[in-house]
């Protein structure tokens, strides 16, 4: 059923605009947490397509979607012609069989009270592969495939180093012999010396078994020398997907280029190009209306009346607007309620300041200056909702208003959302950025 008659290199699962939300009946918030927003993207037989981006972007949750550790929300998964996301009783079963994990942390995810050979064989018990014979020998043939001995069978978890249960965990996960094995940052927890080890038995597996690979991890290093495609993940949405060797050298997204800037160089004396981004991540509950990356981007598109404004002036308006929007996403404490209801100053009383901060020692134009003063009255008169209104129809663009498509980049190797790919507006690539 599950990816019969794929040759090598053809698409064996295929996303479109997949989205997974929590929370849509919370009693705290009407707002739901939108951890995958709209995600597409083909994932081809052999292949390792790695999956990065900062904490809380979303990439765990997109991985345990695939497996149906999580239900989606809206949108397809699709192998072959069948969509997983559908799947009940026997269907979703058999894609559970065909489709593994391998998690994080290979201490909390083994249970200490099975034995290792209880542990690998559970998945043949579950799915009641064959005779308990043969799920035996299946179990020591694995551990030896892992580079463990027979003799751990009846040896328990915390009786192993952290990369002999990681190995473990891959035992466990290939048991079943499935096609397609979700890696969520498989050597994440592992000493730089385990990490290879790890790295070069997943890298064997796959040639052996002919494995499909999403690779979800933090280290940009190890997901380059261990995956052919990337795919670059920002608040829920991906923002760029393409060859590996392609997407290090040749950034086509803003957020790449901030991303890949971030890499430690070796090199202390060494030129630095880091690009350093403003602010947090904006709430899943409430991410922007346009580009997701629009709050923090240091190419994103101006009002044309606006292109001649200083840049540390127009970064300063992008602040202010940032300042406003986090203080708007923070909750007020029972404390700060009662200080604000007896007159007392709080943390949110304290605009002044921020202007002051930000504009006391600067020139502002006097366009400029004034959408400012009026939004800082509508903060004085307790309305940030519509001084923040004000300063997006008085300084926002179309990354504020229109989320981006997915363009085509590079001579058609891989994907990039950007408003910058659109051919009345600079390519990001040539753009200047604000860097460190």
């Amino acid at each position: 059923m599950f990816g019969d008659d794929v040759d090598e290199g053809d698409v064996l699962v295929s996303l479109c605009d997949l989205k997974t939300y929590y929370g849509e009946d919370s009693l705290l918030s009407d707002d739901p947490v939108k951890a995958v927003d709209g995600v597409s993207f083909d994932i081809h037989k052999g292949e390792t397509l790695g999956l990065v981006g900062e904490s809380g972007c979303g990439k765990t949750t997109l991985g345990r979607t695939l497996i149906q550790l999580e239900d989606a929300t809206a949108g397809e998964v699709r192998i072959g012609d069948t969509d997983v996301t559908t799947l009940t009783g026997d269907d979703l079963q058999r894609w559970r069989r065909n489709s593994q994990m391998v998690f994080q942390d290979p201490e909390s995810s083994l249970n200490d009270r099975m034995t290792v050979g209880a542990i690998i064989r559970e998945p043949l018990d579950v799915h009641d592969w064959k005779t308990p014979r043969e799920r035996r020998a299946r179990v020591r043939e694995l551990l030896d495939t892992v580079g463990l001995s027979e003799e751990h069978y009846y040896r328990y978890p915390h009786q192993f180093s952290g990369g002999q249960r990681q190995r473990v965990g891959i035992a466990r996960a290939l048991a079943l012999e499935p096609e397609f094995v979700v890696l969520d940052e498989p050597v994440s927890a592992l000493d730089v010396s385990v990490q290879a080890q790890i790295l070069n038995l997943l890298n064997r597996l796959q040639d052996e078994f002919g494995l499909t690979y999403l690779f979800i991890a933090h280290d940009l290093s190890v997901v380059r020398h261990i995956c052919d495609r990337v795919a670059v993940m920002y608040l829920g949405n991906v923002m760029e997907l393409g060859p590996t060797e392609r997407l290090f050298q040749q950034p086509q997204n803003p957020y790449t280029h901030a991303l890949l800037s971030a890499i430690p160089e070796p090199d202390p004396t060494a030129d630095s190009d880091r690009i350093t981004l403003t602010g947090s991540p904006p709430s899943p509950r409430d991410p922007p209306a346009g580009c997701p990356f629009a709050t923090r981007c240091p190419m994103k598109i101006r009002p044309p009346e606006y292109d001649s404004v200083d840049t540390e002036v127009w970064a300063r308006v992008e602040m202010l607007r940032e300042v406003l929007r986090e203080r708007s996403n923070a909750d007020r404490s029972l404390t700060e309620r009662a200080r604000e209801i007896l007159g007392l100053s709080s943390r949110f009383s304290s605009a002044d300041e921020v202007h002051d901060e930000l504009f006391a020692d600067v020139t502002l134009p006097a366009a400029v200056e004034d959408h400012i003063e009026e939004a800082m009255d509508h903060v004085r008169n307790d309305n940030e909702t519509r001084a923040r209104a004000q300063l997006r129809e008085a300084f926002g663009s179309v990354c504020d208003e229109e989320r981006p498509k997915s363009h085509v980049v590079d001579d058609e190797s891989g994907t990039s959302r950007c408003h910058r790919h659109r051919d009345e507006h600079d390519e990001p690539s040539r753009s200047q950025v604000v860097s460190e």
